[in-house]
């Protein structure tokens, strides 16, 4: 990106059955947001000009066939298809699926070949969107299948950041599931990204126990004490200040996540539920460890609102002030850290 140039924000349209073009048009009805960026939408005029049409929105787009005709201070439409598609608000379809396809995979692959800057993903549908080109239970894997690193679902505001040891799997897995080598892992990808991503010098992390009580001692289940403990004591002697484990109950109704800079949930819902509580609807989802940067909304394609005008942007906005903050951030710190001294021994 040259000096003056605005961040080149690449937007996916999430399923064209929900509430994802329509938080994207009430983001950019506001002029001022183009002093900030320069939106690059994957989608088609004709599926906007429902859109706009149903909930009366007059955002303009300027639509493209490429890329590389996408100018700053416009909103940049980029026709990934061109056929009319009929667009049924607040259902679940194949169509609603296959065209949420289309656009996160032209979006994807503007940014592995950097015609982007970053992506911010509207919600699709886990179920319809299934398919022989997506077999994955979300974004943040796909996007993991597709990009460099590992990946850590971080759900987060200004003043909360939870990631996740585990995903997107089934409950009954999780313990199964968590490891020494995993738990390590997960640590630090969050210590590494609350430090490039969110310059903090040196992170506070607390990490949640897997059983009720952390298995008060073996009463409850055996892994707090005999692997999540042991491997935070061996993080903690490479000199991080990683702690727990800690009762999930009471770790956020008396208030000490706010001690800590991020916090990691053993599975989804001991890190989402809590989450959601505090900071529903203005909350971001980022996907950290990866070579690229993506964020999204915290809630889903809400069938139940569709077409209506309700949708609130508030959190599609934050995913966009993150995707841009954390690419300052990161450009930054790959700036000073790429030619480090060395030091004699």
């Amino acid at each position: 990106m040259k000096k003056n140039e605005t961040i080149k924000v690449g937007i996916s349209v999430g399923d064209i059955n929900g509430i994802g073009i329509e938080i994207i048009l009430k983001t950019f009805e506001d002029p001022r947001m183009l002093e900030l960026c320069t939106p690059i939408i994957f989608a088609s005029n004709k599926i906007l000009s429902i859109h706009k049409k149903e909930l009366n929105i007059h955002t303009q787009t300027h639509g493209v066939d490429s890329i590389s005709k996408c100018v700053p201070n416009k909103v940049n439409l980029v026709n990934v298809w061109k056929e009319q598609v009929e667009v049924e608000f607040g259902k679940e379809t194949a169509s609603g699926g296959k065209y949420a396809l289309l656009s996160l995979q032209a979006a994807t692959t503007a940014l592995k070949q950097n015609e982007i800057d970053v992506l911010v993903t509207a919600p699709i549908n886990k179920h319809n969107i299934q398919s022989e080109d997506f077999k994955f239970s979300g974004h943040t894997e796909y996007l993991e299948a597709n990009l460099e690193g590992e990946s850590l679902m971080i759900l987060m505001t200004d003043e909360l950041k939870i990631g996740l040891i585990t995903g997107h799997i089934p409950i009954q897995k999780v313990a199964e599931t968590i490891t020494q080598e995993l738990i390590e892992c997960k640590v630090n990808l969050m210590y590494n990204s609350l430090i490039q991503d969110f310059k903090i010098s040196k992170p506070k992390i607390a990490v949640l126990g897997l059983n009720p009580h952390c298995g008060d001692n073996g009463v409850i289940g055996e892994e707090d004490d005999s692997v999540i403990r042991p491997t935070l004591e061996k993080i903690q002697a490479d000199d991080k200040l990683v702690y727990g484990p800690y009762s999930a109950d009471s770790f956020f109704g008396s208030g000490a996540y706010k001690k800590f800079d991020g916090i990691l949930a053993m599975y989804h819902d001991q890190g989402l539920a809590p989450f959601k509580t505090l900071s529903f609807g203005n909350g971001v989802n980022f996907t950290a460890g990866l070579n690229k940067i993506r964020t999204s909304p915290d809630h889903g394609t809400a069938f139940e609102i569709a077409g209506k005008g309700e949708a609130s942007n508030n959190s599609f906005k934050e995913a966009l002030y993150t995707a841009m903050d954390v690419f300052k951030n990161r450009s930054e710190y790959n700036e000073l850290t790429k030619n480090k001294l060395r030091t004699r021994k």
